[in-house]
């Protein structure tokens, strides 16, 4: 297995566990009697542990090697899987969540900054086609998933079995990682991070790019169903689909975007994929047929969708370490996540939908302006460097 497979196969591993569990959220909340409240608490708890643990992946990388820490914070997140479902309480569920999202945090941080380190030895951009990898791993598994749902398999011997299965997938990629020695400018060739690494003023910068995407991308994904339901008057099946094309999007863009980074550079890709999402924006606002609204999302799909992979290896090459600035730029992009779907919808009360998306257009617009901060630096091109000032 090549090294640019193997840490493939890795994206797909988490993406795959990712995917798993969503689906079967259901089966728990019945099996555990939680309310919506109840739940909604819990799904908390595995943001919370990859705000906690996310900050402190860049020291491990350092101690343990980049190469060390992604096998073994992979195989941590594939155990975790398993352990949601096996909670015989909701106390226990919590503390389950608050494990899984600390693993997955961690992980996330480690086999990015990994994939930082590749790309450098590889002297050309892989990191959207991973992040493509990690949306097939998670459509992929949430198709089994929906499967063993429908045929009503007990999501404990579902989801364990799945456990077992993406920890051996994922023990045998991380057998093929480059190894840290044959890397260049590997974490071992810096000064050590800080224990707890919060974002600099230089990934400050870096993460608002990330920021402003992830915002449309969050809002898309949990509101494009609801928006073309409430607005255009779809039917549950092209509600649904909406959500499905803005993710199809999403996955094919980042598998061939490489190939576009490569041509024009990260800085004109931001700008050009900005542009083509604000015009999806657009059309989501006037949309009220389904056909219109869907063809909207899937643009802000096609718009959005290498933006945070060029912003997370931007930020491994500006940070002291890799780790430390994935990290650094991960707990940006989380927040944003986290909050997107809440201020979408806290507007969408006040005003209305298209109000709503209104103001999501807004946000992707000024990707335009924030474009340069993705410019590789002059300075040091072979490490893929990149300027912190906008």
């Amino acid at each position: 297995m090549s090294h640019h497979r193997a840490i493939a196969a890795v994206f797909v591993t988490h993406g795959a566990v990712a995917g798993s569990l969503s689906t079967r959220l259901p089966w728990i909340q019945e099996h555990l009697h939680l309310s919506p409240g109840a739940l909604g608490l819990a799904l908390l708890c595995p943001s919370i542990g990859a705000f906690v643990g996310m900050p402190m992946a860049g020291r491990l990388a350092y101690r343990f090697g980049n190469r060390a820490a992604t096998r073994v914070l992979l195989a941590l997140w594939c155990a975790g899987l398993a352990l949601p479902a096996l909670s015989p309480s909701p106390v226990w569920l919590f503390g389950a969540f608050l494990l899984f999202g600390a693993s997955a945090g961690m992980c996330d941080v480690a086999m990015n900054a990994h994939a930082v380190l590749l790309e450098r030895h590889l002297g050309r951009s892989i990191m959207s086609g991973l992040h493509g990898m990690w949306s097939v791993g998670s459509l992929a598994s949430g198709g089994l998933g929906a499967l063993a749902a429908h045929a009503g398999i007990d999501a404990r011997i579902h989801l364990g079995a799945m456990s077992l299965a993406l920890l051996g997938l994922g023990t045998a990629a991380g057998r093929g990682l480059l190894p840290d020695s044959g890397m260049t400018g590997s974490v071992r060739d810096a000064p050590a991070p800080r224990r707890f690494a919060l974002p600099t003023r230089g990934i400050l910068a870096i993460g608002l790019v990330g920021f402003c995407a992830t915002f449309a991308e969050g809002a898309s994904s949990n509101w494009s169903a609801v928006y073309l339901t409430a607005v255009t008057d779809a039917g549950p099946g092209l509600a649904a689909a909406g959500y499905t094309v803005f993710m199809l999007c999403m996955a094919s863009t980042r598998l061939l975007g490489d190939h576009i980074i490569r041509r024009i550079g990260p800085a004109a890709t931001v700008r050009a994929g900005s542009a083509v999402a604000a015009v999806g924006g657009v059309l989501v606002v006037a949309a009220r047929t389904p056909a219109l609204g869907i063809a909207g999302f899937a643009l802000i799909g096609l718009g959005i969708a290498v933006i945070v992979p060029l912003v997370i290896a931007a930020a491994g090459n500006a940070g002291t370490t890799p780790g430390e600035g994935v990290a650094g730029v991960a707990t940006i992009t989380y927040l944003s996540g986290l909050i997107a779907p809440a201020v979408t919808g806290w507007v969408a009360g006040a005003l209305s939908y298209p109000a709503a998306f209104a103001l999501i257009t807004c946000v992707v617009v000024l990707l335009t302006l924030l474009a340069p901060v993705l410019r590789p630096s002059r300075t040091s091109p072979s490490r893929g460097a990149v300027r912190a000032d906008a």
